[in-house]
């Protein structure tokens, strides 16, 4: 099992990093980089295998499309600058995935826009390629999003990792992308691309562990999976992530959280995480479990 990190933002703000709208998690790439470290250092030491970089908020969605024009690169180069220090730190073998995020906001499908994506997928590429050891598109709500960013990738043979986030309702017969598209239509895509890894995050454990089960038998020989949920309440379709602070749920403490992950593992993951509100304690659980 290799144990991916948690989520970034709450714990930026636990340890008093400046955290507010709209800039949210990127605001502390420039007033706190130190505590961007720190963060990294704390899943690792909690027993993380792999970091991602911290630009999810590096988009036009939260800082704006002129700040966005204006220091895209730095903000980026501080972010994987921020890794490669924790990483060199805690002499562990750590990988460091680049984050590519959602370009239009988090669960927004409806807000993609094909003649903007390149636009703004391009420099964060670009800042982020010299540093990161494989992809990892995240919280991906909608397939042309992902097919659009896939061919901007260099052809250098690093892995590509895509990770959808899903409809938090439960009582759906089958598991959907925000997008309302299936898990069969994701499957083509990660077959198409020729992705290395398919991942669900940023939404409920209890819808995770159903498109586990939907994608398992459609995939390619090869192909991992991966999960790392969020500790929201059910987001309903109208929902936005990071618009505002939202409660975490009482009932996903360490030790519930590894009794999804455990059956995440049973269904066919690899690769276990933790999104937001699941921090470093959460991770130490799953990694004194898996690594045992």
């Amino acid at each position: 099992m290799k144990i991916l990190d948690g989520g970034f933002g709450r714990e930026l703000a636990r340890r008093g990093a400046p955290f507010r709208q709209p800039e949210w998690s990127a605001l502390a790439l420039t007033e706190a980089p130190e505590i961007v470290k720190e963060v990294h250092l704390d899943f690792i030491r909690a027993g993380a295998q792999v970091i991602t970089t911290n630009n999810y908020a590096v988009v036009p969605f939260h800082i704006g499309q002129e700040r966005f024009d204006r220091e895209v690169t730095q903000l980026v180069k501080v972010a994987t600058s921020q890794a490669r220090l924790a990483v060199q730190e805690s002499g562990q073998p750590v990988q460091i995935a680049g984050c590519l995020p959602p370009l239009f906001g988090s669960y927004r499908a409806d807000l993609f826009d094909q003649s903007k994506a390149e636009a703004l997928a391009k420099p964060i590429i670009e800042a982020l390629s010299p540093d990161v050891d494989f992809w990892l598109a995240e919280t991906q709500s909608c397939l042309a999003e992902v097919r659009t960013i896939h061919q901007l990738l260099p052809k250098d043979g690093r892995e590509f990792w895509v990770s959808f986030t899903l409809q938090d309702e439960q009582a759906l017969t089958e598991a959907k992308l925000r997008s309302g598209e299936n898990i069969q239509q994701a499957a083509q895509l990660v077959h198409e691309l020729g992705a290395n890894a398919i991942l669900f995050n940023c939404c409920q454990p209890e819808v995770i562990l159903q498109a586990i089960e939907e994608i398992r038998s459609l995939l390619p020989s090869g192909v991992k999976i991966g999960a790392y949920a969020n500790a929201f309440p059910p987001q309903n379709s109208d929902a936005t992530a990071n618009d505002g602070l939202d409660e975490v749920r009482k009932d996903l403490d360490p030790d519930a959280y590894l009794t999804f992950a455990k059956q995440w593992q049973h269904a066919g993951a690899s690769m276990i995480g933790g999104c937001c509100g699941i921090g470093p304690e959460h991770i130490q659980k799953l990694s004194q479990f898996f690594q045992e």
